[in-house]
């Protein structure tokens, strides 16, 4: 029996095969195994890496844009591709974030927007379709409504359109509005705008008159306004207050008689005019036509009147108070 042996080639039998390589191979072959191996293992936790890296970019421009929707007061859902910053984030899509000073170095767009609000809570104007946020903000964002009152601060057409398209507008943009319109404008120029005003606007205009004899004020002008108004005894009375220096007595009465016929409302105010004027007999008969339980404290200053006790209407009557005692 003999043996053969080949210092260079080593032969291993697998399955019936006789695999038969040079001794180098078999040294080199399972390097390369183990490099293959490697290779792939590399490979594959390379690529899941890379996606996990690109799932977090894609998660913090996710989260950038909900800080920028949070900031405008206009919060939005969001999603996002990793759970752990989802849970979390997912916060801000019901919540609204109020800047305070020394707001710390951000990215641009954040930058920018933070500098725009603050611009306008500071009570700046700005107009928001030079930065394309024209269709930003929903009517009722306070930034919106913030900007619009800025903007009634320092422009009066913006005022005059406010007046105009009153519905387009907020309650808090059409009251800012017509205040800053009844303390500017004159009557000939409101008269147009008569359904919009409250008593409390009728009543700047008219104090106004006194100093601003180009206001523009007659019966057949407040007229109107008051018919749209629907003033309580109170405000009747303010009214009177007010317009027993600007008409003649005869016109006054003649206003406020013609409206006490139609709205017992406008009784109280008929009375104080009555009393203004020292017309103690129409007092006497426009108490006589009434109740006995009504108008207690007119009858009083009546009655001290006719005994000439030196009683003025404002010892007695307090306009302020005085409707407290109508039956309506």
């Amino acid at each position: 029996l003999a043996y053969t042996v080949n210092a260079d080639h080593y032969v291993i039998e697998f399955m019936g095969v006789n695999l038969n390589f040079p001794v180098a191979a078999w040294l080199v072959l399972p390097m390369f195994v183990l490099f293959i191996f490697s290779f792939f293992h590399m490979l594959v936790y390379g690529l899941k890496n890379h996606f996990t890296l690109n799932r977090w970019k894609k998660d913090a421009h996710t989260l950038d844009d909900a800080l920028y929707w949070a900031l405008l007061n206009e919060s939005k859902e969001q999603k996002y591709l990793i759970d752990e910053i989802g849970k979390s984030a997912a916060l801000l899509s019901c919540s609204n974030l109020q800047m305070k000073d020394g707001i710390p170095e951000l990215n641009s767009r954040l930058t920018k927007i933070t500098g725009i609000l603050q611009k306008i809570q500071s009570g700046e104007y700005v107009d928001l379709k030079e930065h394309k946020l024209a269709k930003v903000f929903n009517e009722g964002n306070p930034y919106l409504i913030r900007n619009r009152l800025n903007r009634l601060e320092s422009d009066d057409k913006f005022v005059e359109e406010v007046m105009k398209s009153s519905s387009e507008y907020t309650e808090v943009v059409r009251k800012k509005a017509l205040e800053i319109f009844a303390s500017r404008e004159n009557f000939f120029k409101a008269r147009q705008y008569a359904k919009q005003f409250d008593v409390e606007n009728l009543l700047v205009m008219l104090r106004r008159v006194n100093e601003d004899e180009e206001m523009g004020i007659s019966q057949e002008i407040l007229k109107d306004f008051i018919d749209h108004i629907n003033p309580t005894c109170s405000d009747f009375l303010r009214i009177a207050e007010i317009t027993k220096k600007l008409f003649t007595p005869d016109d006054n009465l003649a206003l406020f008689f013609s409206y006490q016929t139609k709205n017992p409302k406008a009784q109280y105010a008929y009375l104080y005019l009555l009393f203004e004027y020292e017309l103690m007999d129409e007092v006497g008969k426009y108490l006589d036509e009434q109740e006995d339980s009504e108008f207690i404290r007119f009858r009083a200053l009546y009655t001290l009147k006719k005994s000439n006790a030196g009683y003025k209407l404002e010892d007695i009557i307090n306009i302020e108070t005085i409707c407290k005692e109508a039956k309506y």
